[in-house]
């Protein structure tokens, strides 16, 4: 089994965790375009989706994706106005189902995911203990004692996270 991949997130552009493994993504966008015609936009969100908001690929990523999958012949491409909508195809139906246990391993990667909103009160959290640390430390010098206290509470609680 892969193990994580390719982009992080918490959001666009966040560093929480790695994603997508090199090829993951091409397989998504077929499992999604299998599902549906649909738009680069509209695969954005339908990734995001998937994750809860806490991953969404950036158009300079689905949309190279979406060209090589079109000049593998597994994606067709038709012209909505200035959009385009992609379908896949019979050869990328063959692809999908030749590679339908990565597929799934990838689309449950993706379910397990932690949103936004739930890492919300943690991120919360994260912001008050800087705060906190800037209030104590900021500006005055702190005895070697309070220092030491400091680093130790802040060690017992790295340790008590591990233990979750």
């Amino acid at each position: 089994m892969r193990g994580p991949g390719h982009h992080h997130g918490f959001g666009r552009g966040g560093r929480a965790g790695r994603f997508l493994e090199h090829g993951d993504l091409r397989l998504l966008v077929l499992h999604l375009i299998s599902q549906e015609p649909r738009h680069g936009y509209d695969l954005i969100k339908a990734i995001e989706d998937l994750t809860g908001g806490a991953y969404a690929p950036s158009p300079g990523v689905i949309y190279p994706t979406l060209t090589m999958l079109e000049e593998l012949g597994q994606a067709a491409a038709t012209a909505e106005g200035a959009k385009k909508l992609y379908g896949i195809t019979s050869a990328g139906q063959a692809a999908l189902a030749e590679a339908q246990p990565l597929a799934d391993t990838i689309l449950a990667r993706l379910a397990g995911t932690t949103g936004r909103e739930s890492a919300m009160p943690v991120m919360r959290a994260m912001e008050n203990v800087k705060t906190a640390l800037r209030m104590k430390l900021g500006g005055r010098a702190a005895t070697a004692e309070t220092l030491r206290r400091i680093a130790d509470a802040l060690d017992d609680l790295a340790r008590r996270i591990e233990d979750f």
